[in-house]
């Protein structure tokens, strides 16, 4: 998988990417990281890249010609081209995994100021948000889409880490525990002790489910649950019918 992240702020990137499961990625060439700082493709004196909005308004505006030309300068007929905008669409685990399993090549563009020409949108494949909240910058978005995805392909982590994490099958992780058993009288669930795989993975089936209905019952999929799972989902909505 090759990124190419498109950035006024290239430092930002950096620093991130010298650190945990991204920085081992590039290392074992898992990956392919280059940061094109778009000031590189302005024509106007001092690095200029934004200015006034016509009609009048608050705030610098990204322009045409260096954003485009940084685009234009590392895409390929195999890439996507990704602008990072709290007006696109939200960021999920099922679109990081259709981008890592359908790309090859992800060109992130980082937004910027109020905004950007709006004509830079045709040079745009899709626009991502990673939330409905704004952002000084869309550097954050694409180090967690470069992270999202980057940890789902084949043998950067350990394949059962993520299929066992929040929002596959679109449940939330279990509880875990570790050391000590026993911390002020809060003891660790006896069956993760027991040794009896079985019953633990019942009861981490259970607990998925559980935490999932508590905190974001939004999420269940009927379809994707388990007998067992499927009848305690029965028991807790009838429980939290009698309160």
């Amino acid at each position: 998988m090759k990124y190419s992240i498109l950035t006024l702020f290239p430092n930002i990137i950096k620093s991130y990417i010298s650190e945990s499961i991204i920085k081992k990625a590039l290392e074992r060439e898992k990956i392919e990281l280059e940061i094109i700082d778009i000031r590189d493709f302005t024509t106007l004196p001092h690095n200029q890249v934004d200015e006034y909005q016509f009609g009048g308004g608050r705030g610098m505006v990204l322009m045409c010609d260096p954003v485009v030309s940084a685009i234009e300068s590392v895409k390929t007929k195999n890439s996507i081209v990704v602008l990072t905008s709290p007006q696109g669409k939200t960021w999920n685990q099922n679109i990081a995994k259709s981008f890592a399993a359908e790309y090859d090549h992800i060109i992130i563009v980082c937004g910027h100021y109020e905004g950007f020409d709006e004509r830079i949108l045709k040079y745009i494949d899709i626009e991502i948000s990673i939330g409905d909240y704004v952002l000084t910058g869309g550097e954050l978005p694409s180090l967690i889409m470069l992270d999202s995805i980057t940890r789902i392909l084949p043998g950067v982590i350990n394949t059962e880490s993520h299929e066992q994490e929040s929002f596959e099958n679109n449940l939330l992780d279990y509880p875990v525990y570790t050391k000590p058993h026993d911390y002020r009288g809060d003891k660790v669930p006896e069956v993760l002790l027991s040794g009896h795989h079985a019953n633990i993975q019942k009861w981490r089936d259970e607990q998925q489910l559980i935490s999932t209905f508590n905190k974001r019952p939004d999420l269940i999929d009927e379809s994707k649950l388990n007998k067992v799972q499927i009848q305690l989902l029965e028991n807790l909505k009838k429980s939290k019918g009698d309160k």
